[in-house]
């Protein structure tokens, strides 16, 4: 297996970055780049980073960029591959919502965003499908998703649901099935404590001096942060929860603006969740679509990190 420079990490994920359209489709893309052109990582590799990423909360997309910097190049490697990713998405969204903010109330706008919010509809139904095919087949995957179904038709909150959901599987699925481990482990337990911690205190230093600046910039990165927590199953998970915390609880904007943004975030490259860098800026500009961007990425990137080097044992655990 090749090993990349950091810069060159940085520039594939890039210009990955720059084309990176299609959900759940931009797995097979980064699989292309790190496994078939570049040779970063092998297919058994690849697919054990897949398990993990479907496995925990976040952008599974996201997780994957990290997981393959990681492998590469270590802890600075998952930053570089994370931003390089980002980089394009964050940047067109921003720009859009700059747009967004000066002509939306045109009539053409209008006519426009009513014609994507179609669209959207459309494309989360299709998700709905995409990952609801795979648990049709088990009884109690289908009780839980219908019993969830009835708790959000009743406004019952999401948080509470996904935490139930999880705790119902741990009842239901227990097992002596496991996955198949990975043929050896290159990073040892322990091994990016001490960058998970220097990175960790950053971001909490950051969200205390956020709270003295700002308290309302302060609120929006603790927001996203529980968002991206709580976003089991990629992207698209987090748009129900985005729209529950700042359509519902907050009322910090109105649904049809919220609909406008996760149009955008369709057209734009990377993942849905940069609908964050919309909010953000059209409630706060320029310093709130920084910190809503960072704080709905950040939980992503940490959890990849910290839970790598112990993937067989989580692998191993029904």
């Amino acid at each position: 297996m090749n090993a990349p420079s950091s810069l060159g990490l940085f520039k594939a994920f890039l210009r990955l970055g720059i084309t990176a359209l299609g959900g759940p489709a931009m797995i097979a893309h980064i699989k292309e780049v790190a496994v078939a052109r570049y040779k970063w990582l092998n297919e058994s590799d690849f697919k054990d980073g897949i398990i993990l990423c479907q496995a925990i909360p976040g952008a599974t997309a996201m997780q994957m960029v990290a997981y393959v910097g990681l492998r590469t190049k270590g802890f600075s490697g998952a930053f570089l591959a994370f931003a390089g990713f980002a980089l394009p998405a964050f940047t067109l969204m921003l720009a859009l919502s700059i747009l967004y903010e000066r002509s939306h109330a045109l009539p053409k706008v209008i006519a426009l965003f009513a014609g994507l919010q179609v669209i959207v509809v459309a494309i989360v139904s299709n998700a709905t499908y995409y990952f609801g095919r795979s648990i049709v087949k088990d009884l109690m995957n289908v009780l839980i998703a219908a019993c969830s179904y009835v708790l959000l038709f009743y406004n019952i909150s999401p948080f509470l649901i996904i935490i139930a959901a999880g705790l119902s599987g741990i009842l239901l699925f227990r097992s002596t099935d496991t996955f198949e481990t990975s043929h050896f482990v290159r990073i040892k337990d322990g091994q990016y404590l001490k960058p998970i911690a220097l990175f960790v205190s950053l971001i909490a230093a950051g969200v205390a001096g956020l709270y003295f600046i700002d308290p309302k910039l302060c609120t929006l990165a603790l927001l996203m942060f529980k968002i991206d927590l709580f976003a089991v199953g990629g992207g698209f998970s987090s748009v129900p929860l985005m729209l529950h915390e700042i359509v519902d609880i907050w009322g910090l904007m109105d649904n049809k603006t919220f609909m406008d943004g996760i149009a955008l975030g369709q057209v734009t490259p990377g993942p849905i969740v940069i609908t964050s860098t919309f909010v953000g800026y059209l409630l706060y500009g320029l310093p709130g679509a920084i910190v809503a961007t960072m704080a709905i990425f950040t939980p992503s990137l940490l959890m990849v990190v910290g839970l790598t080097p112990t993937l067989d044992k989580l692998k191993a655990s029904a």
